[in-house]
């Protein structure tokens, strides 16, 4: 006897896959960035990424190419809506919104925008092993399939020279990150770009877990490097903004669902 004849696969243009979205109008693009941007604050907060009022993640506006939304000076990053949200200029001087920018952190971000056109998004913060692996003054080495995204496409700062306030530390910075998408900040902590607020986002995320990892295994003894062209090969497949936005993608459905106001 036969069994049941089973099922057909369905057709793969039947299931679904989320991908970046296309936009009618400048305005809706500005709505996505910036709802994009709130709730990668509320992700950094839940993942304890603030440090008082150090912190910040920037997006270019997609009409005004120099002027950049930034999360308010001195606001919690859980507390952040689309609407407290600043819109600030080159020079850091707020042309949309009710709040201050820290001055001395979009000085970094504005740089980096400049030197970047194809960037969209700046993520920088003073979590905890960003800046272990800070003080340390070292980058990230091939241990991990996560942490192979980042190799040779991650870079060193290796100065610090206090709050950076001026806009030739900030060229300074911009000009160490090239056209990589990450800086470890000696004695300061981690940097990411992206070509969309979930790409840097999910990189800042990524790069933080893969300081613990590697923090991790050198405590427990001596790490195992993936060897170049294998690191290579892994980075080619998962180094993209395009698979960065896709892996960010749980992260914003689960605080989009979890916490709706934050669209308000």
């Amino acid at each position: 006897m036969h069994g049941p004849t089973p099922p057909l696969p369905l057709p793969t243009d039947r299931l679904r896959f989320a991908m970046p979205p296309m936009h009618e109008s400048l305005e809706d693009e500005r709505r996505h960035r910036k709802e994009r941007l709130a709730g990668a604050l509320r992700i950094f907060g839940r993942l304890g990424y603030e440090d008082g009022v150090s912190g910040h993640i920037t997006a270019r506006d997609p009409e005004y190419s120099d002027c950049f939304w930034v999360n308010p000076f001195g606001m919690p990053f859980r507390h952040v809506t689309v609407s407290d949200l600043v819109l600030a200029n080159q020079d850091g001087q707020v042309v949309d919104g009710g709040y201050h920018v820290n001055q001395a952190a979009f000085t970094v971000h504005a740089q980096v925008h400049a030197a970047r056109p194809d960037v969209v998004a700046v993520a920088h913060c003073h979590s905890v092993h960003g800046r272990a692996l800070a003080a340390l003054g070292e980058l990230l080495e091939p241990i991990t399939q996560e942490s192979c995204a980042f190799y040779e496409d991650h870079a060193l700062y290796d100065a610090y020279t206090g709050v950076a306030v001026d806009a030739e530390e900030g060229r300074r910075i911009a000009a160490t990150l090239g056209s990589r998408k990450a800086l470890v900040l000696r004695n300061h902590g981690l940097l990411t770009v992206g070509d969309s607020v979930d790409a840097a986002a999910w990189w800042f995320v990524s790069m933080e877990r893969s300081c613990q990892v590697q923090l991790t295994a050198q405590a427990a003894g001596r790490p195992v490097r993936i060897d170049h062209r294998m690191a290579v090969a892994t980075r080619e497949q998962l180094g993209g903004d395009l698979v960065a936005w896709i892996n960010y993608q749980p992260m914003w459905q689960e605080v989009s669902r979890s916490e709706p106001d934050l669209l308000s």
